[in-house]
């Protein structure tokens, strides 16, 4: 009887597992399906987005698009007092680098950065695509309205803007419009090499690629579900590393599996109307998204997106073909789907720019004892500290123990051997940072 009552009380009420912050509730509330409509619309009144599109006409092209996503981030500064840092960052594709490039050209990204007052370096990052394309990937002419591919991801990323710039944050967060995804992710590795060599401290990216969709191919229609891809494991890790995740786990804990769970977990917390799926795959069977070039570099990273496609909608020429309306255009965006999951990045957003950064140095011991011992170093700006751990199986951290300033912990009657474990750092109001798995052994 005295296990039963020590195991319910390491486990805590899953009812209250959260402590929910009002001002997350308030950011769902502010995210605008209108603004949302008209930003898509206008993407799309651009005729194409082709990354080799005309850059010089104000009303057709990549240049207009990117001048008027600038000007946007521009004027939701001047509405908080200057509190963006908006620019452009460039850099030159040239043709023999790839076979979607057929001449030299600037992959310009579009960049707003809202600085956090406690840790300006740290930040948190989503991005939406600029460019779109036709069914052959380098006609830079035909008309590609890129509706859903990726109006609707660019879209929520000014719209995550403009309700987020009405609050401060300890990190940064920063919203990002990228080019020459469809050319070969060329605008997400310019912005990666520049982050590397700025030093940021990316606490992870959400890739916003096609939020707007609701009607699948399959013949599925749902307004709730959506996908988090994300890897298992960085490119980046050593062959130590390697070889101490053989012997001690942790082949679906890699930091942008952790990112997926923090979103996964919140949108739980405050949208339990929405349905995440986490999907463990880098991205989609065979194909690619711009928070990969992140990923290369070792960064966390994942791509959100509907749950449902439709393939006659992505990549084709604007036609009726045997009845079938093929084409990204305006009409099959369902506006109202992209603000739920606008309002899914701006709560995860906030809730890691107001939380304390992930613990570091996480060790665990326990081998051949009847419970398991986790120690780290204390983190700045933590109040609190929160141990996770779950089945082997499963996929989502499913029970914890709060330890209040205490930076070690032993779990009675919970054996190391059946479960895997994790901490994450909590702040003053309850937000929590992603959670680190062990990284060395707990020895006395």
């Amino acid at each position: 009887m005295k296990k039963l009552l020590l195991i319910a009380l390491l486990l805590g009420p899953l009812g209250a597992r959260t402590q929910t912050d009002p001002r997350i509730y308030a950011i769902i509330d502010s995210v605008s399906e209108a603004r949302i409509g008209h930003d898509v619309a206008t993407l799309a009144g651009f005729g194409t987005r082709h990354t080799l599109s005309d850059t010089l006409s104000e009303t057709r092209g990549i240049g207009a698009a990117r001048r008027w996503i600038k000007a946007e981030f521009d004027k939701i500064s001047q509405e908080c007092g200057g509190c963006l840092e908006v620019f452009y960052q460039r850099n030159l594709v040239k043709a023999e680098e790839n076979t979607r490039i057929p001449q030299d050209v600037w992959v310009v990204n579009v960049v707003a950065i809202l600085r956090g007052s406690v840790n300006p370096n740290r930040m948190v990052l989503m991005s939406g695509d600029i460019d779109s394309r036709v069914s052959d990937p380098n006609n830079f002419t035909s008309d590609s309205p890129g509706a859903n591919d990726n109006a609707s991801g660019m879209a929520g990323t000014l719209e995550a803007a403009r309700v987020l710039s009405k609050y401060s944050f300890n990190n940064s967060i920063v919203f990002a419009g990228l080019s020459g995804e469809e050319q070969g992710l060329f605008g997400g590795m310019g912005l990666a090499e520049f982050a590397k060599a700025g030093n940021w401290e990316l606490i992870g990216v959400l890739n916003n690629d096609m939020i707007g969709n609701i009607s699948g191919v399959d013949g599925v229609i749902s307004n709730r579900d959506f996908r988090i891809f994300s890897e298992p494991v960085p490119p980046t890790e050593t062959e130590r590393e390697r070889q101490s995740r053989r012997f001690y786990g942790g082949e679906v804990d890699g930091v942008s599996r952790q990112l997926a769970r923090h979103i996964h977990k919140t949108t739980r917390t405050y949208m339990p109307e929405m349905n995440p799926m986490l999907i463990y795959r880098l991205d989609r069977f065979g194909r690619g998204g711009h928070h990969r070039p992140f990923n290369d570099l070792g960064f966390a990273g994942v791509r959100i997106m509907e749950a449902h496609e439709n393939y006659t909608q992505q990549h084709q020429d604007i036609r009726v073909e045997d009845g079938i309306h093929y084409g990204d255009v305006l009409e099959h965006v369902n506006f109202g789907y992209a603000a739920k999951l606008t309002a899914v990045n701006a709560i995860s957003m906030a809730s890691l720019a107001w939380a304390p950064p992930a613990p570091e140095q996480v060790e665990i011991g326990g081998v051949v004892e009847a419970s398991a011992r986790l120690r780290w170093k204390p983190v700045a700006g933590a109040t609190a500290y929160r141990v996770y751990w779950r089945d082997t199986t499963s996929p989502t951290w499913d029970y914890y123990r709060d330890t209040g300033s205490q930076t070690e912990v032993t779990l009675e009657g919970i054996v190391i051997d059946n479960f895997f474990f994790g901490v994450a750092a909590m702040g003053p109001d309850g937000h929590e940072s992603t959670v680190s798995f062990p990284s060395g052994v707990y020895r006395n």
